[in-house]
């Protein structure tokens, strides 16, 4: 079972959600949850009795629990506590329920997965390779996102050695590479292909692929080469980088006539990668 199909499972019933551009997350209701697992009459009670339990426990699921204005029933908004998806795995596994076994199952699976690719990093890259087929992408795609890959992690592996904080400041970093090649930030690179919390690599195509590949290697070699300190002097880094890949996209432009960058995502490719039986982005 993927994480997609897991989530899917609740909409055949009644789940509030709401989608938090900022974070980029979807945040759910946990009584609507919670009703559908336990089919409790009175689910509100039930949340409040396993809200009270986890807490004593020091469950970090009831510190982190946020609240949001949702509409109920009677077409009033009330405060009601939300969960994010790993939140929200996290509260499955502590409801005992029939319904819940997939889910539970499902993560026993993923965790078992994740181990085994500690020991052996290859079974990741195999993973991936057969996910991406389930999914539709041509060979020819995935060979240049699985390399994307490679290339993404030598440059987190310069940031780190560069005393570059994960999360927060290789966001930062990585939004400097991505406007000074496309010309757009990030978020309005999402925005420009109709996604959501998608991951915008998985909706490039080839061409764009290749090109920010270009940019986080061109970043690394700068890095290794200027060894930069602190955030500043690598957000300068990052953007000489990406500005060598924008140096390529702009000659291609004018060579083609056409703009690099995409408004198609995964879906507006059709199967996911252009031409399948050529494994070429039209």
């Amino acid at each position: 079972m993927t994480k997609e199909n897991a989530i899917r499972l609740f909409q055949d019933q009644r789940v509030r959600v709401q989608w938090d551009e900022e974070q980029e997350k979807w945040f759910f209701s946990i009584v609507d949850i919670v009703a559908i697992l336990t089919e409790s009459v009175n689910p509100n009670n039930y949340w409040k009795v396993l809200k009270s339990r986890l807490k004593k426990e020091g469950s970090e699921l009831v510190t982190n629990c946020n609240q949001l204005k949702m509409e109920s029933t009677d077409g009033k908004f009330y405060k009601t506590d939300v969960a994010d998806t790993e939140q929200l795995l996290r509260l499955i596994q502590s409801i005992p329920s029939p319904k819940a076994e997939p889910f539970k199952m499902w993560l026993a699976k993923v965790g078992y997965e994740r181990i085994e690719e500690t020991e052996d990093p290859e079974k990741a890259f195999d993973r991936a390779m057969e996910t991406y087929l389930k999914k539709g992408y041509s060979k020819n795609w995935i060979n240049q996102r699985l390399k994307s890959i490679e290339v993404r992690k030598d440059l987190t592996d310069e940031w780190q050695e560069r005393g570059m904080k994960t999360g927060l400041e290789y966001a930062i970093l990585s939004n400097e590479i991505t406007n000074a090649w496309a010309d757009k930030d990030i978020k309005a690179y999402k925005k420009l292909k109709g996604l959501t919390k998608e991951n915008l690599r998985d909706n490039m195509t080839n061409l764009e692929l290749v090109l920010n590949m270009l940019a986080e290697a061109s970043t690394t070699e700068i890095s290794k080469e200027k060894k930069p300190q602190g955030l500043d002097e690598n957000k300068d880094t990052a953007r000489k980088g990406g500005g060598v890949a924008k140096k390529a996209r702009l000659e291609i432009e004018k060579q083609t006539g056409k703009p690099v960058i995409s408004t198609k995502n995964a879906k507006k490719l059709g199967n996911r990668s252009g031409e399948k039986s050529k494994g070429i982005e039209k």
